[in-house]
């Protein structure tokens, strides 16, 4: 029960992010824009609490680990295909999204990483309440997951 409310709640926060961030942009490209950022936004803080974790920054916690795994995973299920609209690139919006044109144009190759990265969060959410080792074991695919889009797909930060 637990796990099916920590999971609404991270959706629910993707949603409101999107939509108070709707409230601001006007264009339908800077919404969309706006609304995977805060999906991405809610990847960052639940892989920091389960890094934290498993680097021994913060003391490893059962409940806590499986919370932001299946939190993660959550958001890692959303369908959000509406988030990324022809046009939302890099180079036809420079400044507002570090996302490439080429995660448009290279389908299906872009949708076999995001089934990685989905399989790597379901392996989580079974491996974080483990214990420490197990939660250690899981965080690498998580990692790979993460960057096999950001390295192709993201411009490189400044």
């Amino acid at each position: 029960m637990k796990a099916i409310r920590n999971a609404t709640v991270a959706i629910l926060a993707v949603a409101a992010t999107a939509i108070g961030g709707n409230a601001i942009a006007s264009d339908p490209l800077e919404k969309a824009i706006k609304a995977r950022k805060a999906q991405m936004q809610l990847y960052a803080w639940n892989l920091g609490q389960l890094g934290a974790m498993a680097k021994g920054a913060v003391p490893y916690d059962a409940a806590a680990a499986t919370s932001a795994a299946n939190n993660l995973l959550a958001v890692v299920s959303l369908d959000s295909m509406t988030m990324w609209p022809q046009g939302s690139d890099s180079t036809a919006m420079p400044g507002k999204t570090a996302a490439k044109l080429e995660s448009w144009t290279t389908w299906p190759a872009i949708g076999e990483k995001s089934q990685a990265m989905n399989a790597a969060a379901t392996a989580m959410a079974a491996a974080a309440g483990g214990g420490l080792d197990s939660l250690k074991g899981a965080m690498g695919a998580v990692g790979q997951g993460c960057k096999g889009c950001h390295e192709t797909y993201r411009e490189k930060k400044k």
